[in-house]
């Protein structure tokens, strides 16, 4: 399945950091950054969730929450939250449902050898549910200021 803009974003309702649960729908009304990384405490994935949470003002401001997703336990994800300081919010989807809902559990490459990865990517989520803008292949530098540009810009 391939989600584009204009489409609705599929709902979730998944265990989060701390010992909470996080559910799509219970942010209508507000914007969402979803964005979608390999693995907890990676040096690029690091990168990305330090800049998301130094944008965290900054999205707050526009009316959005950011949410990071990965298939990492929620155990991992309170271990890297404490440790880098996040101020986002990360979603646990362990086995991978949302994951592919998103499309964005693909196949990889690397030194010669495939398997099967999540590919960094990134979704804008309306007000009403609505995907608005869609980044794939994620570079992480100057991402989370890419995205924060285009939300201001909606």
């Amino acid at each position: 399945m391939t989600l584009e803009i204009g489409d609705k974003a599929p709902d979730f309702d998944l265990p989060s950091d701390g010992s909470t649960s996080i559910k799509l729908s219970d942010y209508r009304g507000k914007n969402i950054i979803l964005y979608f990384y390999p693995k907890d405490s990676t040096p690029g994935c690091t990168t990305e969730a330090k800049d998301f949470s130094a944008l965290n003002a900054d999205f707050k401001a526009a009316n959005a929450i950011i949410i990071g997703m990965s298939k990492d336990s929620v155990k991992r994800h309170n271990n890297f939250i404490a440790k880098q300081e996040l101020t986002v919010r990360l979603a646990s989807d362990e086995d991978g449902r949302i994951i592919e809902k998103y499309g964005v559990w693909i196949l990889k490459k690397l030194y010669g050898r495939e398997y099967m990865g999540i590919e960094r990517a990134t979704f804008l989520i309306d007000t009403t549910g609505t995907i608005r803008q869609i980044w794939h292949k994620v570079k992480v530098k100057e991402h989370a200021a890419s995205v924060l540009k285009v939300l201001k810009a909606l």
